[in-house]
């Protein structure tokens, strides 16, 4: 997996909750994202530039990220980001801190490869689902999973409890359909001229 940097500056967190909408408020007012890392004992509350989280939100692929507060390095994983509903920029973000003996979540994006034996017949080859939900040691996360589909047929699907990685686990529902083989009315069209022969 590829490694991105992110600097941040720890944050005080207010007693009172109007005073910390107050604090949030100024924050993104000057541009700043607030976040929380996870999973290293205490939350630790810190905000980042917003520029300084474009490369790792605004991207199709996944990283480590090496997250630095106030000079302090650790390892962390992108959880989860709110946009704003109208002007979609970033409101908050969640890390989460890695523990190499520890497993954990994450979405990896998923690439088809191979020219499919239904698309040579006319059909069209959609990817119903981009990324799958993956539970494993940081290190076994690849950062594509690849699917073969040249063994795939007209009207065909590949499901994801037909899908096995080493190491990794895959959490979606066994019955999702990853990808498909659609006829197409070409293909559709040649399929009933062939019988008709």
């Amino acid at each position: 997996m590829r490694s991105i940097e992110v600097k941040g500056t720890a944050r005080t967190i207010a007693e009172r909750s109007s005073e910390q909408a107050r604090a949030l408020k100024a924050i993104r007012k000057d541009n700043g994202v607030p976040c929380v890392l996870y999973g290293a004992g205490e939350n630790v509350h810190f905000t980042v530039p917003a520029e300084g989280l474009r490369n790792l939100v605004y991207t199709p692929h996944i990283y480590v990220v090496d997250l630095i507060i106030d000079g302090k390095k650790v390892n962390a994983i992108l959880k989860d980001i709110q946009f704003h509903p109208v002007k979609d920029t970033i409101l908050h973000v969640d890390f989460y801190q890695i523990d190499e003996a520890k497993p954990i979540v994450m979405e990896v994006p998923v690439q088809m490869e191979g020219l499919a034996e239904g698309v040579k017949a006319g059909g069209k080859l959609t990817l119903q689902m981009r990324k799958l939900k993956v539970k494993a040691l940081y290190n076994a996360i690849p950062e594509k999973l690849i699917i073969n589909v040249s063994h795939l047929g007209l009207g065909k699907t590949v499901k994801v409890g037909e899908l096995s990685y080493e190491g990794l686990e895959l959490l979606n529902a066994k019955e999702a359909v990853v990808c498909a083989v659609k006829l197409t009315r070409a293909a559709r069209g040649a399929a009933a001229a062939a019988a008709n022969n």
